[in-house]
């Protein structure tokens, strides 16, 4: 029996860890995927207060091992649902159950999928949702890249460096990242813009060898021969396993104001997947923050 869980190992999660210890309460984190969450993907951060410039691993790394040190337990299981007998929570995965007083979730979000044909099939071979973990595997090689907003603009230029002809494709003219990361790329000699165009196909037999799009402009199609295709179009929630126990949104995301207290008392939620107007790296931590203390609060 631990004080409280939190599912996620992301920042949120990791932040929420980190004030529940501080505050003598056991904590076991449960991660079903890998510790850090979406920011241990980032090439390089810049917008944390007092660090200049980061990497999304090493910043991961460095908050575990302070939570680790304070004796936060980790568990790689992923959490498939919550059920609350009296004053104590099991929280069941796909390896065991769990029980806890409190539980926090901080389950993040996941990259969106655009949904055209052979996409899960050629996940993997050559269809790619992070071109940090990925993008090596095509140094020299021609590569496309969909997506408009920051997360896409920060691959784009992280694959500059390495491959040889990155095509950034956008549904629209224009961008929606930050001005500096946009000038930045566009910069790159080997970067070709390919605006006002809709991913429709994927082509290749055991791995991608191109990429289909629509043209708005034209009503042509355009095979784009490449290697791979990093898709970058944003996140979803994953939060179903838990709607028994917390309301949803219609976007999927836990309701919850800025206090992180769900519905149930003893549940809480902290990060990307519960209703917010920014989600950024700053907010994910102040969240933890609040959910950590409110639990706290609630086990007295």
């Amino acid at each position: 029996m631990h004080d409280i869980i939190v599912i996620g190992a992301g920042t949120a999660g990791m932040t929420a860890a980190l004030y529940a210890l501080r505050n003598g309460k056991s904590v076991l984190l449960l991660e079903g995927e890998c510790v850090g969450g979406q920011i241990a993907n980032s090439p390089r951060v810049e917008n944390f207060p007092s660090v200049k410039a980061i990497s999304g691993s090493e910043f991961s790394d460095r908050l575990f091992e302070q939570i680790k040190a304070l004796g936060a337990e980790l568990e790689l299981e992923r959490a498939e649902q919550i059920q609350k007998n009296a004053d104590v929570f099991t929280v069941k995965t796909d390896s065991g159950a769990h029980e806890a007083r409190a539980v926090i979730i901080a389950t993040g979000v996941k990259h969106k999928k655009i949904g055209v044909d052979r996409e899960e099939e050629l996940t993997g071979s050559g269809v790619s949702y992070c071109a940090v973990c990925d993008g090596p595997f095509y140094s020299g090689d021609d590569v496309a890249l969909v997506g408009d907003a920051n997360t896409a603009l920060q691959y784009g230029i992280l694959l500059s460096g390495y491959c040889n002809k990155v095509y950034v494709c956008t549904w629209m003219d224009k961008f929606f990242g930050d001005k500096a990361l946009v000038d930045t790329l566009l910069q790159k000699p080997n970067v070709e813009w390919v605006k006002n165009v809709t991913l429709c196909g994927l082509e290749g037999s055991d791995e991608l060898s191109a990429c289909v799009f629509d043209e708005k402009d034209t009503g042509k199609k355009r095979s784009i021969p490449v290697k791979a295709c990093f898709i970058a179009i944003g996140q979803e929630p994953d939060n179903a396993p838990f709607n028994d126990v917390v309301k949803l949104d219609g976007k999927g995301y836990i309701a919850a104001d800025e206090s992180c207290m769900t519905d149930t008392a003893g549940v809480f939620v902290a990060g990307d997947c519960r209703t917010k107007k920014v989600r950024q790296l700053t907010t994910a931590v102040a969240d933890g923050a609040s959910a950590a203390m409110a639990a706290c609060k609630y086990l007295g």
